[in-house]
């Protein structure tokens, strides 16, 4: 199990904890005697077109095989996809290979997957942030369609936001509008009206997970308006908000998503919205080596642990901010308080302040 919490106190993993594959959601998995064919295990990987190197979910997904190669014994396969003519290809030689396991990687491979599921109905799969589905629309019985709800996180991150930025308007940079991220929008913009109402957000999108330049230029428009802190869920082109807010100094903050990522901007990062992807493949991992796979649909929050506040800074935030999580956090598991995942039931979000 990747140990990427050591930061955190016990308790403070109980609240925070992601980015590790939690006690709770993993428990199926562990004390797995690998079987004697062990050494003939493939966890095999394929990107999205962002590749390796996003700091976000490829690098967590190949974190996944990488450990389940380590704990479960046979060998990693990554695959790497430049454009989405690859996926189908890619999606195939992983299956030819002798893939035990293929992960399919981000909502834009779902389609390619799908299709070589399809095809390959004795081949398992798993698939990251998307549903796979038959056209009658059932779930694929041999992909385990893996999504996070990661409104949840960003509620956190909201409030956060909310209790730093210095004015009234924040920033939102998104690659594309895909449903993992208008959750991650519509949790940060509950949060942050769940703190002060008066708080503007100004959203916009890249048209692409890869491509820095074009984010940087969006972020100091941004920055022009009057905010103080974006929410960068670009994907490898997230680079370039950071860029942006190093260049402008201290007081210009960002909020990373999916992994933490103050080491690009130490002094302007404020916290990411992290959601354990690396776990989940393990997981489903361990369960096809244990012969316990089963395909369908898994979400996965706050309350399977597999969602949370980067831990790497959570001391750093003030006692105030840490409360306000906690009180939320404590109402979205008892049910109290549903994070609204997309724009129509934001509309109608509208909590008091606890």
């Amino acid at each position: 199990m990747p140990a990427l919490l050591n930061a955190l106190t016990v308790s403070n993993r109980r609240r925070f904890g992601a980015m590790m594959a939690s006690a709770a959601f993993l428990a199926l998995g562990l004390g797995i005697s690998p079987p004697a064919s062990a050494a003939d295990f493939v966890w095999s990987m394929v990107t999205n077109q962002a590749g390796l190197g996003d700091q976000g979910f490829n690098d967590l997904a190949k974190l996944g095989v990488e450990t389940s190669a380590k704990e479960l014994g046979g060998k990693p396969l990554v695959i790497q996809s430049s454009n989405q003519s690859q996926f189908v290809p890619n999606l195939k030689q992983a299956v030819d290979s002798g893939s035990t396991v293929t992960t399919g990687v981000g909502f834009g491979i779902r389609d390619a997957l799908t299709e070589v599921a399809l095809a390959n109905p004795g081949a398992k799969f798993t698939l990251i942030d998307a549903v796979a589905v038959d056209k009658d629309k059932n779930p694929l019985p041999n992909v385990a369609s893996i999504t996070f709800r990661e409104h949840e996180a960003a509620f956190l991150a909201g409030i956060a936001a909310a209790m730093t930025t210095k004015g009234t308007r924040v920033g939102f940079i998104g690659g594309m509008e895909t449903p993992p991220v208008i959750r991650f929008l519509s949790g940060f913009e509950a949060g942050l009206r769940y703190i002060d109402p008066k708080i503007e957000v100004s959203a916009t999108y890249v048209g692409s997970f890869t491509e820095p330049a074009k984010a940087k230029e969006l972020a100091l428009g941004i920055y022009d308006l009057g905010a103080d802190l974006i929410m960068d869920v670009a994907g490898g082109g997230g680079r370039g908000i950071f860029d942006a807010a190093k260049g402008l100094g201290k007081g210009y903050w960002v909020i990373g998503v999916d992994t933490c990522k103050g080491q690009f901007a130490p002094d302007n990062f404020l916290t990411s919205a992290v959601k354990d992807v690396a776990g989940a493949v393990v997981y489903s991992n361990k369960a096809a080596a244990n012969g316990t796979f089963k395909g369908g649909t898994v979400s996965l929050g706050l309350k399977e642990q597999a969602v949370g506040l980067c831990p790497d800074n959570i001391d750093t935030l003030s006692p105030e901010i840490i409360a306000k999580v906690e009180a939320a956090t404590a109402s979205i598991l008892d049910g109290s308080l549903a994070v609204p995942a997309n724009a129509e039931a934001l509309k109608s979000f509208n909590p008091a302040s606890k």
